[in-house]
């Protein structure tokens, strides 16, 4: 997908929730959608995102709705930005960060942990203050206690 940087800073605020929703942002046409919607797009996300919260959190067909609404640029009805404090819609990358805190507490992890990166090409990491690096999927697999471990290794 090739956005425009106005663009790829808008679709990276709203991203988590509609692919949550169910929009499939893989899909050739939605990629073409989201490129030639040069006015609008955050109007249209919202929308995708507000129909969801009206219709009881179910619509049938989120990726189609989210063309349609890119390429009429719908406005959102009764937007809540509120919305997209939703947990469900946080990354892998933000869920490690909130899990840190309660498994380490927040004065461990943030004296350990530099930052956890999201990758565009799904390579997330942790970035540790002792200038180590270790993969998300590495730290799930081994668990709180061996990433504390390796986080204090030198």
């Amino acid at each position: 997908m090739n956005l425009e940087d106005y663009q790829l800073e808008i679709f990276q605020i709203y991203k988590n929730a509609l692919i949550y929703i169910g929009v499939n942002f893989s899909r050739e046409d939605v990629q073409e959608a989201l490129e030639s919607c040069h006015e609008g797009m955050e109007d249209a996300f919202k929308a995708t995102i507000a129909y969801w919260k009206h219709k009881k959190e179910n619509v049938e067909y989120p990726t189609a709705f989210l063309i349609q609404a890119l390429s009429e640029k719908w406005k959102p009805y009764e937007w809540q930005p509120e919305w997209l404090l939703d947990q469900r819609f946080k990354t892998a990358c933000q869920k490690w960060w909130d899990d840190c805190e309660f498994y380490w507490g927040s004065e461990w992890r943030n004296s350990l942990v530099a930052d956890v990166v999201e990758n565009p090409r799904g390579a997330d990491y942790i970035l540790f203050m002792n200038g180590r690096t270790l993969r998300l999927s590495t730290a799930e697999s081994w668990g709180w206690q061996k990433v504390l471990d390796y986080a204090q290794g030198e």
